[in-house]
């Protein structure tokens, strides 16, 4: 299993609010890219949301953590995936701010 892909997205929010733009932001992404998500799952427990994606015929697992200034992401590419892990990591940095940046 490869490494998991690790991202920090910065924010001037303060938890709390950046929890709350975050919150359901996967299903926002399933409606906005239907055609290349089948699943979606995500699971808050305090200020840490794991999730599961069902893409492309892969199942993408990861979490994010929520802190005073910035969101870290972890996601656990599978091997197919993990060679576009650069792309994969730009989109995730783009969606990440584009959730917290949306009141």
């Amino acid at each position: 299993m490869s490494k998991p892909l690790v991202v920090s997205i910065p924010h001037n929010l303060g938890k709390a609010e950046a929890m709350r733009r975050l919150q359901g932001g996967l299903t926002r992404l399933k409606s906005q890219f239907g055609d290349k998500v089948a699943s979606v799952e995500e699971t808050w427990s305090g200020d840490r949301m794991d999730f599961r994606v069902g893409a492309m015929g892969q199942s993408i697992n990861g979490h994010l953590q929520v802190f005073e200034e910035q969101v870290k992401v972890e996601v656990q590419l599978p091997w197919l995936l993990a060679m576009v892990a650069e792309k994969a990591k730009n989109f995730i940095q783009k969606q990440g701010t584009l959730m917290l940046e949306k009141k």
